[in-house]
């Protein structure tokens, strides 16, 4: 294309290594000024950095014409070829860490739904965490609030008989440290200007590194409360955690902690009262998969509420930032009940998550969604409802894939109702061919959109009769000048008017610009 053979270089330590069509040629000389300012040393090569590209240089040789020429050519391609790479790369390594962490949460999910022992528990969420960031060693200790201590339950590379319980007061201890102040202790021992904090420097294991971080349990106000430590270490490859690996088992510290805390409630209660604080713990998760309105950033009037009926469901909402100004809006509802559909849900709420950076087009990203969940709604033989929008307020359009969400409207400034239509089956009813988008026009600070789940509508009162979808958009017509808050604080309240003891999770969303 430019009449001339190219070679491509990267720098580091001190000399160009090849990268592309060097063949057997010798690498150019260069040299370093004690600003670390690389420049080309053989006046007979023509050599040129390619631009922001961390490193990267070209070499142009048999030019059929002036190098200079060619290289106004090549010097932007190359630039622009080399910044798709890297990006490539770094995608793939964030959805490579995503998906380590939908594995641990689906294994931690399933052990909060069986009853099983807290050893049995804590063995089976080490096993998996271990195997994710390759520590040899690991072990868990919980408190034990009747005896102000720590006690070890489960052990890798250790026989946990062998572990000693440790006293909470213990100024020696990483493990009491770290569950005394919440916060996780690591020693990287390539960094030679970090201090080692284990007060024992000889701990006996194989490798220097090591990573404790505070179990902790989510509970109803929000707070987090410790419960106990996981300890990992004798990392297998570099002796060294990455920020990754870090990031990862701190992120996995609530889902732990409430999988330990499950288990610990089996033992001590009795079977009637043990599943209702089953139930009771896997809907407190699951509201905390819920994301706070406020993502959305100021100028968006965004109120979304799920009021938790007495078991375990699979309503769920959700709402995300995309480029060039628009937001997606998300709700759906898993069928039936239990552990099952939460799982279901909190697998629908990840990977809806990367998707939707993915793709720009809802059709796409609800396809995308069905290859990631679709074995795991055949197994449990299962199917989602479920509704997504891209809002443009800059091009005033509303586009939408509905797989089966019956309530899903767009209210207008007078008050009437545009039904936002199914596109296509409930996701475990379809294939991924047929899920369709259209669209709808938006215009901002008049139109607002309103989802909800049949746990409103199907509110019945004494006599059996059932409040309805007809009498939900009276309500919203009626305080449809008021905030999206005050908006569903109404429909909510005449659904709890109509049945005070909810049997389904009640679920609704309003969004106006």
């Amino acid at each position: 294309m430019a009449g001339c053979h190219l070679r491509l270089w990267r720098y580091g330590r001190g000399r160009l290594r090849p990268v592309l069509g060097a063949g057997d040629a010798p690498a150019p000389r260069v040299d370093v000024d004690e600003n670390g300012v690389v420049t080309p040393a053989e006046p007979g090569r023509w050599l040129a950095r390619v631009s922001d590209t961390g490193g990267y240089w070209y070499e142009i040789v048999d030019a059929e014409s002036d190098p200079a020429e060619a290289a106004e050519t090549l010097a932007p391609l190359l630039a622009s070829l080399l910044d798709r790479e890297r990006d490539t790369l770094r995608l793939a390594k964030q959805l490579a860490s995503r998906y380590e962490e939908i594995e641990l949460l689906y294994t931690i999910s399933e052990t909060l739904g069986r009853t099983i022992r807290l050893e049995e528990a804590a063995r089976t969420i080490l096993t998996e965490v271990s195997d994710v960031v390759g520590a040899r060693r690991a072990s868990i200790f919980v408190h034990d609030e009747d005896g102000a201590i720590l006690r070890p339950v489960a052990a890798l590379g250790k026989d946990v008989d062998l572990l000693h319980d440790l006293s909470v007061d213990d100024p020696k201890s990483i493990t009491t440290r770290v569950f005394r102040t919440g916060a996780a202790v690591e020693h990287d021992p390539r960094e030679p200007h970090e201090p080692n904090p284990a007060v024992h420097g000889d701990r006996g294991y194989r490798g220097s590194a090591f990573l404790s971080v505070p179990i902790v349990y989510p509970t109803a106000d929000g707070e987090k409360r410790p419960i106990g430590v996981i300890n990992l270490t004798d990392r297998i490859g570099t002796d060294a955690f990455s920020g990754g690996e870090r990031r990862l088992v701190n992120a996995v510290a609530s889902q732990i902690g409430a999988a330990i805390e499950n288990a610990r409630l089996v033992e001590r209660d009795l079977v009637r009262q043990r599943v209702t604080q089953e139930l009771e713990l896997a809907h407190g998760l699951q509201m905390k998969l819920l994301p706070s309105p406020d993502i959305l950033g100021p100028g968006v009037d965004l109120a979304a509420r799920c009021v938790p009926a007495r078991s375990v469901g699979g309503d769920f909402y959700d709402f995300m930032r995309l480029p060039k100004g628009r937001m997606g809006v998300m709700l759906g509802d898993v069928s039936s009940h239990g552990f099952s559909a939460a799982l279901i849900m909190a697998l629908v709420l990840s990977a809806a998550g990367i998707h939707a950076e993915e793709v720009s087009s809802p059709d796409a990203m609800l396809r995308r969604l069905l290859e990631s969940v679709a074995q795991e709604l055949a197994e449990t033989e299962m199917h989602l409802s479920l509704f997504y929008g891209v809002l443009d307020p800059e091009a005033g359009r509303l586009r939408y894939a509905n797989a089966g969400h019956p309530h899903a409207f767009c209210v207008r400034a007078d008050g009437t109702a545009e039904r936002l239509g199914a596109t296509s089956p409930p996701l475990g009813f379809t294939e991924a061919d047929t899920l369709k988008a259209v669209q709808t026009s938006w215009t901002n600070g008049e139109d607002l959109l309103l989802l909800f789940s049949d746990g409103i509508v199907d509110a019945r009162n004494e006599a059996g009769e059932m409040l309805g979808e007809a009498r939900v958009l009276e309500v919203v017509a009626e305080h449809r000048a008021e905030t999206s808050g005050e908006i569903i604080d109404a429909v909510l309240a005449e659904a709890a008017a109509f049945e005070a003891q909810a049997t389904d999770d009640r679920t609704i969303l309003a969004l106006r610009i």
